[in-house]
């Protein structure tokens, strides 16, 4: 019989707890760094007001400012967002910054950006993201012209504390990109009940994987992240020269990018949750559907592109998958385990059909209903409460019982696009799910941001 506590640990991994743990001993070291320096109890407080309020902290010789970050977003067909996505970002750097990359739009995408007042250039058909941004590197000579570029999503509004948190990363040399803290931006955009699921489903997984895992991940003292979100994060571009961003068959190219900095021993990742920016998920199932297929398939054709080395990357990545797949299955079979162990007590005479009698005593043999409950129901639902805490957003509880549910699309997902990765070739072309406009004004206010 198969324990709820392996059942917990199988299916929701030791990775939250490994990378927990460190995350924990990457706030001591900040506590303790900030005392030795003398700064107490006051600079952490000043630093987050500073966060909020969009205020950079008086610039040290040679620090990096906003001036030195170039902007470049590729767009195809972003109409409907990407005037509001400009709005945000020219608040923040100049308009004479920020670069728009449109890739094949057959809409009024060029258009809203020229009125923004930022550079604009084409593309002649769809190339892909990858592509796009590939152009727009060396179109607009960023390499040459900026010391950061930041990579930014058109539906993707950076709030107004993203720079005073994520700039003083690049203090440290050895950090060569920094990865944005995501959040769904789901409010003012008239979601259905369905969008709703989706958009707290995705903020549910964001704040597990940034709080849990990428925060432990970008300390200083052990740094391995799998991923450096494409959606709006910052590079050096000194190595971009170093990094293949648009290498044939891959269908995104964000996790490619970030193996590509550990892998060639470039440098470090940094993050922080202060540097926030809300990007909008989808509003529909059959497009998260899409979406995920997309991501899911992206990881593995970049896992197969990149042999393993002896090193840490390579041993928290053999981690996570190893975590992915077994709770992948785990989570499949979920809905048929259960209808195995409940049908005999929901209707009688079902344990007389010879066949199904000899699956339930093999399912039984191992498993019981509350050992289900108790290692992965419940778990999932305190999970859901620690994040509706962090996120200080009751409204999470109202669709807890519809997560679990998701999560098992999730792995059916993330095992369908596994064999893909040798019996399909991607383009790296897209179209974007169906985007929603949002009423000006400003991002949403975080109030799950902290300092990191």
């Amino acid at each position: 019989m198969i324990p709820w506590w392996v059942l917990a640990i199988v299916v929701f991994g030791a990775n939250f707890t490994l990378w927990g743990v460190i995350g924990m001993l990457r706030v001591l070291d900040g506590w303790r760094g900030s005392l030795l320096r003398g700064a107490g109890k006051a600079a952490p407080v000043a630093d987050l007001a500073a966060h909020r309020h969009g205020k950079l902290r008086p610039r040290r010789p040679g620090a990096l400012g906003v001036d030195d970050v170039a902007v470049l977003i590729a767009a195809h067909n972003e109409e409907v967002v990407i005037s509001e996505s400009l709005r945000a970002i020219t608040a923040l750097v100049p308009a004479r910054n920020v670069h728009v990359v449109s890739d094949g739009s057959t809409d009024r995408t060029v258009e809203l950006a020229r009125r923004a007042g930022v550079h604009v250039v084409g593309t002649e058909g769809n190339l892909g993201k990858a592509g796009a941004l590939q152009v727009g590197i060396r179109r607009f000579r960023l390499v040459r012209r900026f010391r950061l570029v930041m990579l930014l999503d058109a539906d993707t509004r950076v709030e107004p504390g993203y720079f005073a948190a994520a700039l003083p990363l690049f203090d440290d040399p050895e950090v060569v990109a920094v990865a944005g803290c995501v959040r769904t931006a789901w409010r003012d955009r008239g979601l259905s009940f369905a969008g709703k699921l989706v958009a707290f489903h995705r903020q549910r997984i964001y704040s597990m994987t940034q709080y849990l895992l990428k925060f432990g991940q970008t300390w200083r003292r052990v740094n391995a992240t799998h991923i450096v979100p494409g959606f709006a994060s910052l590079y050096r571009t000194s190595v971009l020269p170093s990094i293949e961003v648009n290498p044939p068959g891959l269908v995104i190219e964000d996790f490619n990018m970030t193996f590509e900095v550990y892998q060639k021993r470039l440098g470090k990742v940094g993050f922080t949750p202060s540097a926030v920016a809300a990007t909008q998920d989808p509003g529909r199932i059959r497009d998260y559907v899409r979406q995920s297929k997309r991501w899911s398939l992206g990881l593995w054709q970049t896992v197969r592109r990149h042999p393993p080395r002896l090193n840490l990357f390579t041993a928290m990545l053999a981690l996570l998958l190893l975590e992915l797949l077994t709770s992948s299955i785990m989570l499949v079979l979920l809905p048929v385990v259960l209808l195995v162990l409940l049908l005999p007590l929901i209707a009688d005479g079902t344990l007389a059909w010879p066949w199904f009698n000899e699956v339930h005593e093999a399912v039984a043999g191992y498993m019981t209903v509350p050992a289900l409950l108790l290692g992965i129901v419940l778990p999932d639902l305190l999970l859901t409460l620690v994040v509706t805490i962090i996120r200080r957003q009751p409204r999470f509880l109202l669709y807890a019982w519809l997560y679990l549910p998701l999560r098992v699309l999730d792995s059916a997902i993330a095992l369908y696009s596994l064999p893909l990765t040798w019996l399909s070739r991607s383009t790296g072309r897209w179209s974007s799910p169906q985007r929603h406009a949002v009423e000006p004004g400003g991002p949403e206010p975080d109030p799950g941001a902290r300092a990191g």
